[in-house]
């Protein structure tokens, strides 16, 4: 029995065979190292050999595909797992002293600490600089005219267009914007990121916000202090 199935592997693979078709060809399950060992000194013609890398080199393509979409799919429905688990979590941070906290928190790591009378906050991601003024003014009683903003960016951006986006973002009036902050060094550098929009800084002028965001940072962080 084993002989004629060797035989015959060996005749189909003198036919130019890949190993896989001659498994499919004896509808058998048989190791890549055996069907090696049984065919190993069988000649095949240059036409034989290429046919068998370009199918070989397809189906590791194929298999690379649908290992990337496997992986991508494992990926997202890890990303809902965690999305379901944690969306309440949307409910409480709708709670004044909890919006107090996460402010506070943004604010001790992007926000400037020294400037005593003016809230300084600055970040490149929109969502970021979005939540955190609306969450100053779910806490406090803003006034919109205190606002200034600035944008920094690289030379290549288009200036108006970015203060323009910011404006939209922030709904700060451009009356209520600084002149726009150039960096020096991207001079004569073509930006790899073409969706970039720069740098957003926001200034509030208020002693209050600062002093009140500075404090509740120190008894948020005072908890590592306790537990140890």
């Amino acid at each position: 029995m084993t002989l004629t199935l060797k035989q015959r592997a060996q005749h189909l693979r003198q036919t130019g065979k890949t190993y896989l078709e001659i498994q499919q060809k004896l509808n058998v399950r048989l190791p890549a190292s055996t069907l090696s060992f049984w065919c190993k000194k069988i000649s095949l013609s240059q036409k034989q050999r290429h046919r068998i890398q370009t199918i070989i080199t397809r189906n590791r393509e194929r298999a690379r595909r649908a290992a990337v979409t496997a992986n991508k799919n494992k990926r997202l429905e890890y990303l809902n797992d965690l999305f379901k688990n944690n969306r309440h979590l949307a409910r409480i941070a709708n709670n004044k002293d909890v919006s107090k906290i996460i402010a506070a928190m943004l604010y001790l790591a992007e926000g400037t600490k020294g400037s005593r009378g003016c809230l300084t906050f600055g970040n490149s991601d929109p969502a970021i600089i979005s939540l955190f003024i609306y969450l100053l003014t779910k806490i406090y009683t803003i006034d919109i005219r205190k606002f200034r903003c600035t944008v920094q960016c690289r030379a290549d951006a288009n200036i108006p267009e970015l203060e323009k986006f910011w404006s939209r973002i922030t709904s700060i009036p451009l009356a209520q914007f600084y002149k726009t902050r150039v960096d020096p060094r991207t001079v004569g550098k073509i930006s790899l990121k073409p969706n970039y929009k720069g740098v957003c800084k926001l200034d509030y002028f208020s002693a209050h916000l600062y002093n009140d965001l500075t404090i509740i940072s120190e008894i948020v962080c005072s908890i590592a202090k306790k537990g140890r």
